[in-house]
């Protein structure tokens, strides 16, 4: 069977079973354009490993395409449209990434910085890219939960946002403190004054109307971290993200919580409910240690050792 067919069947399959499987079919596709037109059964293992390897050092990315194309070949071994699986045997380590936690002062010159959206080259209005950030850390959201929020999903009486079937295709209820509720009642407001008011209307859309796509947004993200000057110089191959706004809102509540003297290890459950976390271990993943959390942890752990803490 050819390539292409192979990975039509198998993405069918998979969505028939419930799966969303959309970035999986993205990298799969990929895949069947660098083979070409060819059979299944006829792809060198040596043209997988260099489609996999890409180009310059191994990266999260190597491990992601290597585990989409390890549940395709499974699935193509299981039907006898293979007899071997010609990925590679060896594996190496998944390198450590460690998100960009950004500080208050450095949230406070993002927001300042969407002043530069004025522009009318800038696809978004200032007031949406501001909007964006607040939400985005205000919430804990991921940029895909923001980016499908509809104006029925904002319920501004109760405080409520309603992120639909997120990445665990499940549907969950994020609470809102009162000032990001006040900014975003503002910004609804100033936003039916153009764009549709329509329930079923994009909470977010670009300047001429359109539904906010994620590479315009991390596209203007981008620009905004230069005007405001926030860089990291660690080395780290990836500047500071969008989706680090919810790394830095992780890390700022446990911050908080210990300065408060709550009960961490009790209310870490609580967080990764609202982070949508399905273990805990996924929100241990957000915890970055910094130097302020550091710093707290150790008070804590002094008063511990001193008896202050019963």
């Amino acid at each position: 069977m050819k390539l292409a067919a192979l990975i039509s069947q198998y993405v069918a399959y998979k969505q028939n079973m419930g799966m969303r499987f959309n970035t999986e079919n993205r990298t799969l596709k990929s895949f069947c354009r660098a083979m070409g037109d060819i059979a299944a059964n006829e792809i060198a293992a040596d043209r997988v490993h260099a489609y996999i390897a890409g180009e310059g050092p191994v990266t999260r990315f190597w491990h992601r395409k290597y585990e989409v194309l390890l549940g395709f070949y499974r699935y193509a071994m299981a039907r006898g449209y293979l007899e071997s699986s010609p990925l590679p045997k060896s594996i190496p380590k998944r390198p450590m990434f460690v998100p960009y936690i950004y500080s208050h002062e450095e949230l406070q010159r993002l927001l300042d910085a969407s002043v530069c959206c004025y522009t009318s080259r800038c696809k978004l209005q200032p007031t949406t890219c501001r909007m964006l950030i607040l939400l985005l850390y205000g919430a804990a959201l991921r940029i895909s939960e923001a980016l499908f929020l509809t104006l029925a999903d904002v319920d501004l009486h109760a405080n409520l946002l309603t992120i639909r079937e997120s990445k665990f295709y499940k549907t969950r209820l994020v609470p809102m403190g009162p000032n990001l509720t006040s900014n975003l009642k503002t910004f609804v407001e100033q936003r039916a004054k153009e764009y549709s008011t329509k329930p079923e209307a994009s909470l977010f859309l670009t300047r001429n109307g359109n539904p906010l796509a994620r590479s315009t947004a991390e596209n203007t993200f981008r620009r905004l971290c230069i005007r405001a000057g926030v860089r990291r110089c660690d080395g780290s191959r990836y500047q500071p993200r969008l989706h680090d706004l919810r790394h830095a809102a992780a890390v700022h509540r446990l911050v908080s919580w210990y300065r408060e003297g709550a009960d961490v290890n009790r209310l870490l459950p609580q967080l990764a409910t609202y982070l949508g976390h399905v273990h805990i271990s996924g929100t241990q993943r957000y915890l970055t240690m910094t130097p302020e959390l550091l710093h707290e942890a150790s008070i804590r752990f002094e008063a511990y050792a001193q008896g202050g803490l019963q």
